[in-house]
């Protein structure tokens, strides 16, 4: 390991773009020490001094250096391997993706790994430092906000991106998802045209549910009308939460007459709760979830909800990956691919 190998000094784009990487020898370079030293530091960083080990780390920060863990072991670059992070498979709407994405890519001969970021940015930093150094032949990320390091290294890591749950005008590399601001507006605008005029919010922490929170206020702001109340929970949230979420909405705003919720299971939650207090829903109260679970249609009364279509966005997810793969869709810088799938409204009984 004395410098960088041949396959480090020479990674191409896939699409055939032939930007050169950093290197081994770059890490040493600007840390101050060999290329025999920095790669000590990267695999066995107990056998150098603290000093050296942290001045290569900032090295491998500043030039967004990715060590091909797979260089000179392979024949091929190509890994066959596609690796999605998602917060949870807990959620219907994330498995329905992650099934479809698997499906799509095993048609294509790929296989695809899973990784579970728990809602955490901090553990989807740690999950694409761990992925991108095994170069895996796409990467499937959820949501689009993330820190400004991971954007540089997967825009220097040079393999196929597809970021999903969300829409942006500059995504790292391709997008496929739908707006969060969009949905969180057009739940507010259903219950305002059913004539609720004291609506409440129950919210998750994460950053789409957070979008959807801001967009629903902005629009209660337009329309002159006062948020009752609203209960912040953490991701990822259960019935439980939306049951005791309810709880304290009652008491802070007892005439809260609506309640918009960052997912079914808390939905489902506030109607628990709501049946158990003997609340009316809808006469007394107006119940709206996102997500379309497979079970919100057969609760008591049926849930209102906002319906995403998760296995169409891991359908497409796959396409865009298989098609810049395969050369037919080369990557054009500037011109990022974005698909916007959309999001239904689906009104019933308790709204």
């Amino acid at each position: 390991m004395g410098g960088a190998s041949r396959a480090e000094r020479s990674r191409a784009a896939p699409g055939g773009e032939g930007r050169r990487d950093a290197t081994l020898r770059d890490v040493g370079r600007i840390a101050g020490v060999s290329a025999m030293t920095a790669s000590r530091a990267l695999h066995r960083p107990d056998l150098v001094a603290p000093g050296t080990a942290a001045r290569v780390k900032d090295a491998v920060r500043r030039l967004a250096y990715v060590p091909n863990r797979l260089a000179g072991g392979l024949s091929s670059r190509r890994s066959d391997l596609v690796v999605a992070v998602v917060p949870s498979t807990l959620n219907p709407t994330f498995a329905e993706l992650v099934h479809a994405l698997q499906a799509e890519l095993l048609r294509s001969g790929y296989q695809l790994f899973l990784g579970l970021s728990d809602y955490t940015v901090s553990r989807e930093d740690e999950l694409v430092d761990a992925i991108v150094g095994r170069r895996p032949d796409g990467i499937v990320l959820t949501g689009v906000v993330h820190t400004p390091e991971l954007r540089r290294r997967l825009e220097k890591g040079h393999i196929p991106v597809v970021e999903t749950w969300d829409l942006a005008p500059r995504p790292i590399d391709m997008l496929v998802g739908f707006s969060n601001a969009g949905v969180g507006r057009a739940a507010a605008g259903h219950l305002l045209e059913r004539g609720r005029r004291r609506p409440a919010l129950v919210m998750a922490d994460d950053q789409r549910a957070q979008a959807r929170r801001a967009a629903f206020l902005r629009l209660l702001k337009e329309r002159g009308i006062p948020l009752a109340a609203e209960v912040n929970v953490r991701a990822p949230s259960s019935a439980g939460d939306g049951r005791e979420a309810l709880a304290r909405l009652l008491r802070v705003a007892p005439r809260v007459d609506s309640v918009f919720c960052s997912s079914d299971q808390l939905a489902m939650g506030v109607l628990f709760e709501a049946a158990a207090r003997g609340v009316a829903v809808p006469e007394r109260l107006a119940v709206m979830g996102f997500g379309n679970a497979p079970i919100s249609a057969h609760t008591h009364p049926p849930l209102t909800t906002v319906a995403v279509d998760g296995a169409r966005i891991g359908r497409e997810a796959a396409r865009l990956l298989v098609e810049r793969l395969s050369g037919t869709a080369p990557r054009r810088p500037g011109r990022p691919r974005i698909l916007d799938v959309g999001f239904t409204i689906l009104s019933r009984g308790t709204t």
